[in-house]
């Protein structure tokens, strides 16, 4: 039995308690929302905080609440299964509510929160293992080791993304409130992401993900779709989300497709801005989505082989593209 190792817990009240809280502990210190992520990581020992502060009873991160012509603010301490069932939300932003849908499971869904899928941690198949099995390999490069068993003769770690909810929030163009000791900034959430296994969040150490701004929707079509072995539980091994507006006349005005699994960070697709001025014709959408295949390189560290991954992106754009040009879609 893998068991968590010692640490010490602290349960602020408030948001100012925690942003104390976690300048004081310094770089030894992690946030806990639900712990769905943290916790395995610990027992496995990929990480040993010796300061865990818990998010738990600050009630300022668990609102959700109209904000400007249409948009939402969203308190990233909510849970994924309350956000998923919440009216305003589902009524805004039905494909966000689809999205958290295939997040785990249930019971997971009931502990874990947005801002913890925002945040969570990179992956792959020789990091997310026991401290047993790392040194039988010799280790891992974001572990305790000093090399990527993904590419050995690389500096750095290429554990990808593992998140569902990135890919499609930065597709809608979502943005998200960062608070610290020198104050709060907001920033895009495609801001929020670096495209590196290790260092994979641009947050300041002692910053606090508090919210997530999504803009009014204004007729945008949005959908997220996700590969996995199995149809729940599973990590993706890709995700594919897009957002399009599409005018009265059935022109694409805007494009934006997104991928998860991929790399280090949500792979926004400059190929996406082809589509625009043009009607989505069946012949379009397969050349974008052979376009996308070609520039997406996933490596070998998630579920399936990476050459089957490069394959189901021309199939999985394909077929978020198909499902929203369809006219009797309401998202």
């Amino acid at each position: 039995m893998m068991r968590l190792p010692p640490f010490r817990f602290l349960a602020p009240g408030t948001l100012a308690e925690a942003v104390s809280m976690l300048a004081e502990a310094g770089p030894a210190a992690r946030l806990v929302a639900g712990g769905t992520d943290l916790y395995p990581n610990m027992k496995r020992l990929q990480v040993a905080p010796a300061v865990i502060i818990g998010l738990h009873n600050v009630t300022e991160l668990t609102s959700i609440r109209p904000a400007g012509a249409g948009g939402l603010v969203i308190g990233a301490g909510l849970t994924l299964a309350r956000l998923e069932k919440h009216a305003l939300l589902r009524q805004t932003y039905p494909s966000l509510a689809g999205a958290i849908a295939t997040i785990s499971t249930p019971l997971l869904r009931n502990m874990g929160t947005l801002g913890g899928n925002l945040c969570l941690d990179t992956r792959c198949h020789y990091l997310n293992q026991s401290l047993f099995w790392r040194q039988g390999i010799g280790s891992c490069l974001k572990a305790e080791g000093d090399i990527c068993q993904v590419a050995p003769g690389s500096a750095r770690c290429w554990a990808i993304t593992s998140a569902d909810l990135p890919p499609l929030l930065i597709a809608v163009g979502a943005d998200v409130r960062l608070v610290g000791p020198k104050g709060e900034r907001t920033i895009p959430l495609a801001a929020l992401y670096r495209n590196d296994g290790i260092d994979y969040l641009a947050k300041a150490p002692d910053e606090i993900l508090t919210e997530v701004i999504l803009p009014p929707p204004n007729g945008t079509r949005s959908t997220y779709l996700k590969l996995r072995r199995r149809g729940t539980f599973d990590f993706p091994a890709l995700g594919v989300a897009a957002a399009l507006d599409i005018n009265g006349a059935g022109v694409c005005e805007s494009a934006r497709i997104v991928l998860g699994a991929v790399t280090s960070c949500p792979l926004v697709m400059e190929e996406a801005e082809t589509l625009v001025g043009e009607r989505l014709t069946p012949e379009l959408i397969q050349t974008v989505a052979k376009a996308m295949m070609r520039q997406a390189k996933p490596l070998h560290l998630a579920d399936y082989n990476h050459y089957y991954r490069k394959q189901m992106v021309s199939l999985y754009v394909k077929r978020v593209l198909e499902q929203l040009t369809d006219p009797n879609l309401n998202q």
